[in-house]
């Protein structure tokens, strides 16, 4: 694992530090250019963690000079995600923003996120698609899907109008929460309750999402289905045990 760069102010004092973790599988086509387009918005490090791809995805990567964290195999999602929390505790950062690798988030929007923490108003903020309720809106089921996974959330107390939504920005506290106790596949709703339970703050921001550069989701239609139940079972199962016994 790199080290992460030293970081300091002028006089000393240690400067505010932002992560930006892009978890990547398979996406060798589009990830230069998500990470040049990060750069083009914003200064932080970067660290892709590739889950275990087929392709080159990593090698193009650390061509463009992104730090690169490798799975051996493929662990699905929530474990890269992990991976990348983990590495940023483990190295100081104040900040986290999650990019997702194929090009759906538009990093212009890394910055606005990013404020909200540094003011101290929340301890996670969440880019919701449907605030602004413009650009790529996802397919009808999995629209269903979030629409019931809401109203369940609401129900146990962690209300968003986008709870599959990844693009995420969390402070040092939300996310030593979640390097810790971190669900599986497809985690975004799970995770905001593991951090609700730990008392951490939860805002959203409106932003407009994209259609994926390359490729193709690897949530189809039946699984959407699968999904969305086996979410709702562990967030009531969650509701009615204590997080401290989980």
């Amino acid at each position: 694992m790199a080290a992460a760069r030293p970081r300091g102010t002028a006089t000393g004092a240690p400067a505010v530090t932002t992560l930006v973790i892009i978890p990547a599988f398979n996406e060798a086509e589009a990830i230069a250019h998500v990470i040049g387009d990060v750069r083009n918005h914003c200064a932080h490090d970067i660290v892709v963690i590739d889950d275990g791809s087929a392709d080159d995805t990593a090698a193009r990567a650390a061509a463009v000079g992104a730090r690169v964290l490798r799975h051996p195999c493929n662990l699905g999602i929530g474990a890269a995600v992990q991976s990348g929390y983990l590495y940023a505790l483990r190295n100081g950062y104040d900040f986290v923003v999650r990019q997702d690798g194929d090009g759906q988030h538009d990093p212009s929007y890394i910055p606005a996120l990013v404020s909200i923490l540094e003011r101290g108003e929340s301890d996670i903020v969440v880019g919701s698609r449907f605030l602004a309720r413009e650009g790529f809106q996802s397919t009808l089921v999995r629209r269903l899907g979030i629409v019931i996974l809401s109203v369940v959330s609401s129900l146990i107390g962690t209300r968003t109008t986008d709870p599959t939504s990844g693009y995420w920005a969390l402070n040092r506290r939300a996310f030593a929460v979640l390097a810790t106790s971190h669900p599986d596949d497809y985690p975004e709703t799970e995770a905001l309750f593991i951090a609700a339970a730990a008392g951490c703050r939860t805002s959203e921001i409106p932003v407009v999402m994209r259609e994926r550069e390359t490729g193709r989701s690897s949530i189809g239609a039946l699984y959407s289905g699968f999904y969305m139940v086996k979410v709702i079972l562990a967030l009531l199962i969650g509701h009615v045990r204590p997080f401290g016994k989980r």
